[in-house]
């Protein structure tokens, strides 16, 4: 076994530790196999990591055994990765922010198999730039799970809002809705939780906004709750730390109806940029307003 291998990303060398180590056993996808993964999706990844506070989801002993949550940058962290301060309950701390290709490669080479994202940036944390609704299936029936990201996406279009959708490399789909700068989480929160509601009410026996998993049958929990002060998600090429390594994947609409939350994987997200162009390529550019959809919410709500 090598003990270290050494990988030149960006304008750094990561020195990988124990680069065969096993972080995915069942599948054979080792440390030094994580590491390439985000070099190589750092490209169109780094769009919706930079500036953002990350949450470090670590393996050290792979995905067999139990891993932990890391929010505060570590010290011996070397000084080229960025920090943003974050204001906690209990004061201040340093986050790592990935700027750069060779943040993220490190972060893996901590074994940090998913960075977890906020949803506002270093520029105004106090005010997200992206909307967030995550739906939860309670069942394996992609096809549920499926037909609420479309409906979801029908209801956004109504009101005037461009959304993105994406799989979460887990059980759902996560659908964003790019913002511009100005509402609080709590704005934003309310705002979302009033579209759930009316969406569970016109479709009550495949949608949901029970928090409660023994109340919610076998409907599709719409939650909104990530839409709040240091809550986070997985971005884009995230990976997920479950069997068969599956990757968070950035779809177009039209591919929803013919694909599963957890199909695209380690080893074969890199096909797919190949060969297609990144459905979330201009998400930045749809950066909306949530006025006027208020407005257009409220009267379908109260008609």
């Amino acid at each position: 076994m090598t003990d270290e291998l050494e990988r030149k990303v960006g304008d750094h060398t990561i020195s990988v530790s124990k680069p065969d180590k096993l972080l995915f056993p069942d599948d054979g996808i080792t440390k030094a196999d994580l590491v390439d993964h985000y070099a190589r999706m750092a490209a169109p990844m780094l769009p919706f990591v930079r500036g953002r506070p990350i949450t470090m989801q670590r393996f050290p002993d792979g995905i067999d055994r139990q891993g932990f949550y890391e929010k505060k940058a570590p010290d011996h962290f070397p000084g080229w990765v960025d920090r943003v301060r974050v204001e906690t309950r209990d004061g201040s701390q340093d986050q790592v922010a990935c700027e750069k290709e060779e943040t993220l490669a490190l972060l893996a080479e901590q074994a940090c198999i998913t960075p977890h994202v906020w949803l506002s940036t270093r520029e105004d944390l106090s005010a997200p730039d992206q909307l967030v609704f995550d739906l939860d299936p309670a069942t394996p029936d992609v096809g549920l799970v499926q037909h609420a990201a479309l409906s979801l996406r029908d209801h956004l279009d109504d009101l005037g809002l461009t959304s993105f959708v994406k799989t979460t490399g887990s059980r759902g789909f996560h659908v964003h809705v790019p913002l511009e700068r100005g509402d609080d989480y709590d704005d934003v929160r309310s705002f979302a939780r009033e579209l759930a509601r009316h969406m569970a009410d016109q479709d009550p026996d495949r949608l949901t906004v029970e928090q409660r998993k023994n109340k919610r049958g076998d409907r599709v929990y719409l939650d909104v709750l990530r839409n709040a002060y240091g809550q986070t998600v997985v971005p884009p090429y995230a990976t997920r730390a479950r069997p068969g390594a599956p990757v968070a994947a950035p779809l177009d609409w039209s591919e929803v109806h013919r694909t599963a939350p957890d199909h695209y994987t380690i080893a074969t997200i890199g096909r797919r940029i190949g060969r297609h162009d990144d459905p979330w390529a201009d998400f930045a550019r749809h950066a909306q307003s949530l006025d006027d959809a208020r407005g257009r919410l409220q009267e379908r709500t109260t008609s």
